[in-house]
């Protein structure tokens, strides 16, 4: 279910970022939702389920630039990467066999094949983001004015963001 979100002072940084060449745009815009990510990051962590640590150490934030559209994720890399989608999502009951002429073995007890009775789901990215998302974009406005000001000299002193001090 998607929600609105409505900061103050946006349309007044939009004018500050038709100001800058494309390059710098998109840079900056990288920066600043990545900066949002970062925000929904910590509770990904630590709501993931831990069976070793290595998959919830594996979450990682990437920007990504391609045809005018700037997106950012949060993505499972590294070792334990393809348990995310189970995590998430759950399994079905489903079962599991063994290679041709080879066995299976659980404590001893050497089988061809098993049925699995499936994995109830762990959701984890989702209630992150949705709990996250105001905060989100708070967090890139936040950046892009900031950014704005130091590196690019400009001067958005009289922007006011929601949660700003007037």
């Amino acid at each position: 279910m998607a929600t609105e979100t409505h900061v103050r002072g946006l349309a007044e940084l939009q004018k500050f970022m038709d100001q800058l060449a494309p390059k710098i745009e998109r840079n900056v815009m990288r920066g600043a939702l990545r900066a949002g990510m970062n925000v929904v990051k910590p509770m990904a962590v630590a709501n993931a389920r831990k069976a070793s640590g290595l998959y919830a150490a594996g979450l990682k934030v990437g920007t990504r630039a391609r045809g005018g559209r700037v997106t950012a994720n949060l993505k499972a890399t590294g070792p334990h990467a393809y348990l995310g989608r189970w995590i998430e999502f759950g399994t079905r009951a489903h079962n599991i066999a063994a290679k041709t002429g080879g066995f299976l073995s659980f404590g001893g007890i050497f089988t061809k094949s098993v049925a699995h009775p499936g994995a109830r789901p762990y959701p984890h990215m989702r209630p992150a983001l949705d709990a996250n998302a105001a905060a989100a974009v708070q967090a890139a406005a936040e950046y892009m004015k900031a950014r704005l000001a130091s590196k690019h000299g400009l001067d958005t002193s009289g922007v006011v963001l929601d949660g700003d001090e007037a």
